[in-house]
């Protein structure tokens, strides 16, 4: 019996190829391949499949929902050792087989051992919020427009008894794993027209993120009082806190990695 292949590494025959994604989530169920729904990884699939055959099928450093956009997506792909495409052309003959709401901003050769998923320390969101009294044709579909003013201290306040290790249950939908996370960073940074929600952690429960926009916009608006916050936390009770923010106001917005290629 052969001795079992370390874990991660590609199989015998290929090589490991890093890349860096952007998309427009609005035309995709999602990063993850759906039967009968367009995904990211199906999409990135096939225009592998145009240059070559035995191509794995992708993967990424964060699995984003239906409608979700990603600035910055780390991929990681084994393709055969006969793929012959040289790693400075691949973005370009990649993108030329991919639709204008997806593209490959860089392509590297990855270390044997990376993986896009297991070997990520951090992951970073951005969602952002058009907070204007009428609608902006320009962000439509790409942030949430909130008509009424807004209290950033408020927000902050919210989001300082969010931070840290903790049992994120309140804020997580249809979860069966384990609900303790370490939520590093979340803050919202106003500006004259969109302000941005920053939210940074190692890992991140279905819909925590866009439950967290959620409520911390309850504080802003002036029906939740920050302190509440905390109490909602040790509830574990979904009821308790914001509704989900829609979708296409999130943005994938960065990994971290150990090592030199630290950030993706």
């Amino acid at each position: 019996m052969s001795a079992e292949r370390p874990a991660y590494r590609p199989p015998e025959g290929h090589r490991r190829l890093r890349l860096n994604l952007s998309w427009d989530g609005t035309p995709y169920a999602g990063w993850q391949s759906q039967p009968d729904l367009p995904s990211v990884q199906d999409t990135l699939h096939a225009a592998f499949g145009a240059l070559t055959t035995g191509a794995f099928r992708p993967v990424a450093a964060g699995r984003t929902d239906a409608g979700v956009h990603a600035e910055a997506m780390p991929v990681h792909v084994d393709v055969p050792d006969t793929f012959s495409v040289p790693v400075g052309k691949l973005a370009r003959a990649l993108n030329a087989h991919l639709p204008p709401t997806l593209a490959v901003l860089h392509a590297a050769t990855a270390p044997p051992d990376f993986h896009a998923r297991f070997s990520c320390t951090g992951r970073r969101y951005t969602y952002r919020l058009l907070a204007a009294p009428q609608r902006h044709p320009l962000w439509y579909g790409r942030a949430l427009h909130v008509p009424h003013a807004l209290d950033a201290p408020a927000m902050n306040a919210s989001a300082a008894h969010l931070t840290g290790t903790h049992d994120f249950a309140a804020f997580a939908t249809q979860e069966e794993r384990d609900t303790v996370r370490t939520l590093s960073t979340l803050h919202v940074t106003p500006g004259p027209l969109i302000w941005e929600v920053h939210v940074h952690g190692e890992s991140f429960l279905r819909h925590m993120v866009r439950g967290l926009v959620g409520t911390l916009l309850l504080a802003g608006q002036g029906r939740l009082d920050p302190a509440t916050a905390e109490a909602i936390l040790h509830s574990r009770d979904r009821a308790q806190a914001g509704a989900n923010v829609p979708p296409y106001g999130l943005y994938f917005a960065g990994a971290s990695y150990d090592g030199p290629a630290s950030t993706g």
